[in-house]
């Protein structure tokens, strides 16, 4: 089996699918010679590996322990992958497309969410769409609540209760656009990193979604300031 392919991050990449195309057998990836290899996957990685010798001598080694299959089955699995990866790239296509329709189209709407690091056109498009005006809200709260992005209050004299779950209401088309930009934007954003890091070691139950779903609260903050003012995201500004 073409398990070799698992040392790629990314197995539908397009290096990826050519080492499937290309290579009908595991044994025809590890005779290959290491410096074709590497230049084969210099050619079709668009020179993004960084190193890329050590990504063929990993492919080389997995293909030599990779399962073999019988040769009655051989022609049959290639086929079936061949058919595979034409559907692949097809569905690839219309993505493509899709992202520039959607770009195209943003491009047409004033909004600076984009800006943001690790909001693209995607969750950019999606936030804008659900909100569609910024300002019939009067703060980020009435905004965090149209996402549901709220806690219910439970509170009887001076009580009030250390555990809260998120409203049942709110626009859950939102919610999702935001949580999971959230998860992109904590990746590049170094305050909203060192958030969801403090909140996920906070010792509560079901930390990483409850350290998302904070994240995204404070995502609505800069997302409302942006949206609300019309600038650019500023990665000094305080927005924290």
């Amino acid at each position: 089996m073409r398990d070799y392919t698992l040392v790629f991050n990314n197995k539908l990449s397009a290096t990826s699918l050519a080492v499937m195309e290309d290579f009908e057998s595991a044994e025809a990836l590890a005779e290959i010679p290491l410096d074709e290899l590497i230049e084969f996957l210099v050619a079709h990685g668009k020179n993004r590996f960084s190193d890329p010798e050590t990504v063929a001598k990993e492919l080389k080694k997995a293909a030599r322990s990779s399962y073999r299959l019988p040769k009655a089955m051989t022609d049959t699995v290639n086929l079936a992958m061949a058919s595979s990866i034409r559907v692949i790239r097809t569905l690839q296509e219309q993505i493509k497309s899709l992202k520039k329709a959607i770009q195209d189209h943003l491009d047409t709407i004033p909004q600076t969410l984009d800006s943001i690091p690790g909001i693209g056109s995607i969750f950019a498009s999606g936030i804008v769409a659900e909100i569609v005006d910024i300002n019939q809200f009067k703060s980020h709260k009435q905004l965090a609540k149209l996402a549901g992005l709220a806690w219910t209050e439970h509170q009887s004299g001076n009580f009030t209760a250390k555990r809260t779950r998120l409203i049942n209401s709110g626009n859950r088309f939102l919610r999702y656009h935001l949580i999971e930009a959230a998860n992109s934007v904590k990746v590049h954003y170094p305050v909203f990193a060192e958030y969801y890091a403090k909140k996920s070691a906070e010792p509560k139950q079901f930390a990483h979604k409850r350290a998302l779903a904070l994240t995204a609260r404070k995502l609505v903050r800069l997302v409302y300031t942006l949206l609300k003012t019309n600038q650019l995201y500023q990665p000094r500004g305080g927005y924290r």
